[in-house]
């Protein structure tokens, strides 16, 4: 952690974090992997009952009014405990409740977030289905206009929380026409878990488990009117700002998911012993230690500007390229960190004398969820790009390619 940059009120924060990480018993842990549990209520009850839920979130409707810096200290303090428990605590408290935040009614303000915050109910997001994770434009599932309520029907995958969720931010198809734009052709929907929400199937994960990760079957669903978030076919919109939440949230607490892997490996490298020394003083253990310690630094340095950036309102293109970018790196870079952590441990790293195996099991999601490493690249060039023309000349100090011994050799400069 950068404690330089946090004041004093989020180093508070980030103690209290610490104390709820010291407080989840280790059989949770345990159980959660095994899948004992399910979906981890109490966990998120007890982080309710703290007041760490939402901390972004105005002191009205249960949070602290504090910032995205602040956010991303929280949730690298909570991956610590196990990716799964980062994942479970942001999705609800962060990504759904951002979009009611930011685009919901007071009353729908009032009905979710208030008891979401106080760990009270729970929430999950329902945006990929079977035929299409990163297409949001391919959304099948429907929700047919019926005057005063929509009739929903369809399918959702891969859905963190879906076992265990009281209520789902949900995408569903509204305008039907072909002709239609894609933008305007989507909504955002609060559905309450009742008649017609079956929990069809539960996923056996490689690793991450324990968060109630489920396919959702949707048949014949009333969803009122008022449910609606923000404007009917205004699904995209709101996508759009769930972008940051979700990206920039899920690096921060990739972060931590790999920390505790650096931690193992430092400590069980200061007292192995081969060839009468410990292995720390050979190199090739003691370089892959640095190269895990450095990346970590890089990682949670972008981070931390990509926060600052959100907090500063950074125009939305930028933005977008900024977690683009920090979501990539990030992810790749922590699933690094683990790896070297197993690899400086030999064998012993393998089994689960140490819990390296479950941490590596665990942040392998982190590059493929939310966005692959892939969409991410493509969102960073296409940003780059808009962002570099629409500049123009004027974005440098000076002219760059003038600065070459045969600059002005313009027969030489061929593009066609």
């Amino acid at each position: 952690m950068f404690d330089h940059l946090l004041s004093p009120a989020q180093r508070q924060i980030r103690d209290e974090a610490r104390d709820l990480v010291k407080w989840v018993p280790r059989q949770m842990i345990l159980d959660m992997d095994e899948e004992k549990i399910k979906f981890p209520k109490e966990f998120l009850r007890e982080a309710g009952r703290r007041n760490l839920l939402g901390c972004r979130y105005p002191k009205r409707w249960g949070g602290r009014e504090m910032d995205w810096v602040t956010t991303c200290m929280l949730m690298e303090e909570i991956g610590t405990l196990g990716y799964e428990f980062a994942c479970v605590f942001g999705v609800g408290a962060e990504l759904v409740c951002d979009a009611i935040i930011l685009h919901g009614t007071e009353a729908q303000q009032e009905r979710y977030v208030k008891p979401l915050l106080k760990g009270e109910i729970f929430a999950a997001e329902c945006l990929t289905e079977p035929r299409g994770g990163s297409d949001f434009f391919g959304a099948t599932t429907r929700a047919e206009d019926r005057g005063d309520h929509f009739l929903l029907n369809g399918q959702k995958r891969f859905i963190v929380g879906g076992e265990g969720a009281d209520f789902f931010l949900l995408y569903a198809r509204t305008n039907v026409d072909p002709a239609a734009d894609p933008r305007e052709s989507i909504s955002a929907f609060l559905v309450d878990r009742g008649p017609g929400v079956e929990t069809k199937y539960l996923y056996g994960l490689m690793g991450c488990r324990g968060g109630g990760t489920a396919r959702l079957v949707f048949r014949d669903v009333k969803v009122p009117r008022e449910n609606i978030v923000g404007r009917l076919h205004g699904g995209y919109d709101v996508f759009n700002t769930m972008m940051v939440p979700e990206r920039l949230g899920t690096a921060a607490m990739t972060i931590g998911a790999a920390r505790p892997a650096l931690e193992v490996a430092t400590r069980y490298t200061t007292r192995r012993k081969a060839f009468g020394k410990v292995i720390a003083q050979f190199e090739g253990v003691s370089f892959q230690i640095a190269e895990a310690v450095t990346l970590l630094d890089a990682a949670r340095a972008m981070a931390y500007v990509t926060a600052c950036a959100a907090d500063r309102g950074v125009e939305m293109h930028r933005l977008r390229r900024m977690v683009s970018e920090s979501k990539k790196f990030i992810t790749e870079s922590c699933q690094k960190v683990v790896h070297n952590a197993m690899q400086v441990m030999g064998g012993i790293g393998y089994t689960n004398v140490f819990p390296i195996e479950r941490i590596h099991r665990d942040v392998r999601l982190a590059s493929i969820w939310t966005g692959t490493s892939e969409v991410m690249a493509m969102i960073t060039a296409h940003e780059w790009y808009r962002e570099f023309q629409t500049a123009g000349p004027g974005r440098a100090a000076r002219d760059f390619e003038a600065d070459a011994a045969e600059a002005d050799a313009e027969d030489e400069k061929i593009y066609e």
